[in-house]
């Protein structure tokens, strides 16, 4: 047999046939003969596998979204990615490609539908009588109600008959024309004033409070989340009844309809009304959901770029996913908050790096079994001289009295260091915050866990553990003392996946420091005299000149972001000489995001992108390009929520140097990113990233001419 397929003649014949009539399989049993083949048989075959796997391409499931809805960080409701999160789970179960495919506006999702230019719509769409008449819908996997919103300086509205004469500003083609068209119906004198579909819900508020209308409708979900970072509005009646969530297909399209409905189904993600439960556990497996409370910290759960990241967030989510659950995420202040929230039943399972103590046991708290151990190290400057406990004699360290980390400091005073000077800080200060106070030598030193240490040195290099204060600790998942059903799924999770390939990549995404992005690559060549900066100078020029930015920034940006390496990587994901996140590349068409060419194209395309978008805030005309940048490192939400810091603060919003960078700094600390809709955000990160592109920008435009 080995002689016969020597053969390169019939060789070539046959491989003619199997790559025609699409017989990839049996083409791959000639791959293993291959092996026992000589050199021109398997020159053939490889040939051929090659061509082969080069036409091989998953059938494309397309998805329609809205691009207008604005993300934000769900602080009391599911995440924004839950109906994509389905689909990506229906997609891969079927072996198919998801492409989502963004629609600017709302009310040109249905037509496009019908035109053929996606298979399916996943936009929050809800079932009214009207889009029944022009698309099928899958059975519901989600319930919303819809609210009435008013500036807080207005007088409440009690009844439906005090809408006389009012403006209700609604998006066209949304649900809440429809809603809006109900209200109208019964109140005539109502006006309906539309907003353009492609403004953000943070826009919106803004008009409502300015005045531009009298009142706006909005998700009950939303409005929750925005109620608690926004003093200047107030919820107001309830507009419409209970409304169905669905995904919408084409009426002559009834094989998906039919698979999509298998799937939810199957899946167990459609909408159940289960009237009683034997326990908690079953109550959230006939309701499909399950609420987790965590913080709003680096190390647990944050917004960034558009990603909601975070370990503890991860872990909720693979939970969840392990166990076909919705997700719900509800934000605490800080641990004893967590606590709180269990013993009140507005959460289900706290996670959040917990430490067992006998006094939560006694509030009815009980804890899983460890899935995560810290310990609390010595935090100093890093050309610090100290590496042992008798050189912290005279010494002062800073950590909140609430902290484990002042019981270790005591302990350590009253036994082996008694001139050990112990400080207090603000108790609305970080941990991550008090270290960026020692690296910048306002505190001399401080106690951290060891995840949140390794976390911070990822991004600075300015501190160091010298040694640590005891042995690891610990930390565990907190629930009700009296649900051993969940408590027994909790364990089961943590049993499956501590230490496992999942748990072990998620730590070291977000916990190791192996070296700063800095230090793994050489440092940019130097400007030659006939001015190159970059080994990718030509690329750039190209590029910059299509979207009209000055080349010699977008070099600027390039060495910031990946030091010229076209393998960076970030711990979130971003890849490539412009650290562009995978979904974001996908969307700007790019095939290959390592490819120094098609990577420039996307980053100066996205910057292009994040610049218009930046216009909405009005800055300076000399200002934008600095708001755009901050954009493109932390996303477009948190230089929103610090343009509306820095007005409340009574700073110029339209500058970016000293000002609103100000308040980007302020949205790192827990009273002011509590009450901003992105949450918490590093913001000495953008604020680093802008003043040092600027740095690199100004020494380029002296070395080389425009």
């Amino acid at each position: 047999m080995i002689n016969y397929y020597s053969n390169i003649a019939v060789l070539q014949f046959i491989t003619q046939i199997l790559t025609a009539t699409g017989i990839r399989v049996l083409y791959l049993c000639l791959l293993m003969l291959s092996a026992c083949g000589d050199s021109n048989s398997n020159k053939v075959i490889n040939d051929g596998a090659k061509n082969i796997a080069q036409e091989i391409t998953l059938p494309k499931l397309r998805v329609l979204t809205w691009s207008g809805y604005e993300t934000y960080l769900p602080r009391n409701g599911s995440p924004l990615t839950l109906e994509l999160d389905y689909l990506k789970q229906y997609a891969d179960k079927h072996k198919l490609d998801l492409e989502e495919i963004p629609v600017a506006r709302f009310e040109d999702l249905i037509p496009k539908l019908l035109a053929g230019e996606g298979d399916v719509i996943a936009s929050n769409m809800s079932i009214t009588p009207e889009r029944q008449s022009q698309v099928a819908f899958t059975v519901p996997f989600e319930e919303t109600v819809e609210f009435l919103v008013q500036a807080a300086h207005s007088k409440p509205i009690a009844y439906a008959s005090q809408l006389k004469n009012l403006r209700l500003g609604v998006a066209a083609g949304t649900a809440f024309e429809h809603t809006a068209k109900g209200l109208q119906r019964n109140n005539p004198s109502l006006n309906i004033e539309y907003i353009p579909s492609s403004m953000g819900s943070e826009a919106i508020y803004d008009q409502l409070v300015k005045g531009e209308y009298d009142i706006i409708i909005e998700d009950k979900n939303v409005l929750r989340s925005a109620l608690q970072y926004r003093d200047d509005i107030q919820q107001s009646i309830q507009a419409s009844s209970k409304r169905k969530i669905a995904w919408a297909v084409k009426y002559d399209n009834e094989p998906l309809l039919k698979k999509l409905n298998t799937f939810l189904r199957h899946e167990k993600l459609t909408i159940h009304h289960v009237q009683s439960y034997k326990n908690r556990w079953h109550r959230i497996q006939q309701e499909k959901s399950i609420r987790f409370v965590m913080r709003n910290s680096f190390s647990s759960y944050y917004f960034w770029r558009g990603e909601l990241l975070g370990f503890n967030y991860d872990l909720a989510k693979k939970f969840s996913e392990d166990n076909n659950l919705r997700l719900e995420i509800l934000v605490a202040e800080d641990h004893d908050d967590m606590i709180n929230f269990i013993i009140d039943d507005k959460a289900d399972i706290a996670l959040g790096y917990l430490t067992p103590t006998t006094e939560r046991m006694n509030q009815g708290i009980a804890f899983s079994q460890p899935y995560h151990y810290a310990t609390e190290m010595l935090v100093t400057r890093a050309d610090d001289d100290i590496n042992n406990v008798s050189l912290l004699a005279n010494r002062e360290a800073v950590v909140r009295r609430s902290s484990a980390y002042h019981s270790t400091l005591a302990k350590l005073k009253k036994t082996q260091v008694p001139s050990l000077n112990i400080k207090y800080s603000n108790e609305s200060l970080s941990t991550a915050a008090i270290i960026a106070d020692v690296a910048e030598n306002v505190s001399d030193m401080t106690v951290a866990d060891s995840h949140i240490v390794n976390l911070e040195m990822f991004f600075r290099d300015d501190i160091q553990t010298p040694f640590a204060l005891g042995e690891p600790k610990g930390q565990s998942w907190a629930l009700n003392k009296d649900e051993p059903e969940l408590m027994q799924a909790v364990n089961t999770f943590i049993k499956q996946h501590y230490k496992g390939l999942f748990y072990n990549v998620k730590y070291n995404q977000y916990f190791k420091n192996e070296s700063r992005l800095g230090r793994h690559h050489k440092h940019y060549k130097k400007v030659h005299k006939e001015g190159t900066i970059s080994p990718y100078d030509n690329i750039i020029k190209k590029y910059a000149q299509q979207y009209r930015f000055d080349w010699r920034l977008m070099v600027a940006q390039m060495h910031q972001e990946s030091r010229f390496s076209t393998g960076a990587k970030s711990f979130a994901g971003a890849q490539g000489l412009f650290q562009l996140m995978p979904n974001t590349a996908k969307q700007l068409g790019v095939t290959d995001i390592n490819d120094p060419e098609s990577n420039i194209r996307a980053g100066i395309m996205y910057m292009d992108w994040v610049r218009e978008r930046m216009t909405y805030l009005n800055p300076e005309e000399d200002q934008l390009i600095w708001f755009a940048l901050a954009s493109y490192n932390a996303g477009a939400g948190h230089v929103r929520d610090a343009v509306y810091l820095a007005k409340k603060k009574g700073w110029d919003s339209q500058m970016w140097f000293g000002h609103v960078e100000k308040a980007m700094l302020l949205l790192s600390q827990k009273q002011y990113y509590s009450k901003a809709r992105h949450g918490y955000v590093r913001g000495s990160e953008p604020v680093n990233y802008v003043r040092s592109i600027k740095r690199r920008f100004d020494t380029f435009k002296l070395a080389v001419q425009e």
